[in-house]
């Protein structure tokens, strides 16, 4: 099979190279493989062996960057991630439910102590700008 019947055939089946992935997301070729390794994402195959990811994994992917910066481990974020996928699908469990809830108080937690180094970081420039 051509390389252009390939393209055409994974384009078909909403399935995404890796490039376009990483430009979707904003993320490097390189995290995106590191994500995959590690467990969170599962593309397919090629039957050249090039990961092929679908709508789904960029939703995944777009989580984690908005987990990443609240300091979330990887174990954590898979949590987070299978939690979700299981209330999309039916079959979450109560102790998922709960995890989810206690997510939302540690996530919101966390945001707050970046709003409060955001401020604090705000007044270190205005006194910076104040003296130049």
């Amino acid at each position: 099979m051509n390389e252009d019947a390939d393209v055409d055939r994974v384009k078909r089946r909403g399935l995404m190279h890796i490039g376009e992935v990483a430009e979707r997301v904003k993320l490097s070729h390189r995290t995106v493989r590191h994500y995959d390794d590690e467990g969170l994402l599962v593309p397919t195959r090629s039957p050249g062996g090039f990961r092929l990811f679908s709508e789904a994994d960029v939703q995944r992917l777009l989580l984690i960057r908005q987990m990443k910066p609240l300091g979330f481990s990887l174990e954590e974020m898979r949590a987070v991630i299978d939690a979700l996928e299981a209330v999309g699908d039916g079959t979450v469990s109560d102790e998922q439910r709960e995890a989810l809830v206690a997510f939302a108080v540690e996530s919101r937690r966390r945001r707050d102590k970046l709003d409060e180094q955001r401020r604090g970081a705000d007044e270190l420039i205005a006194t910076v700008e104040s003296v130049v």
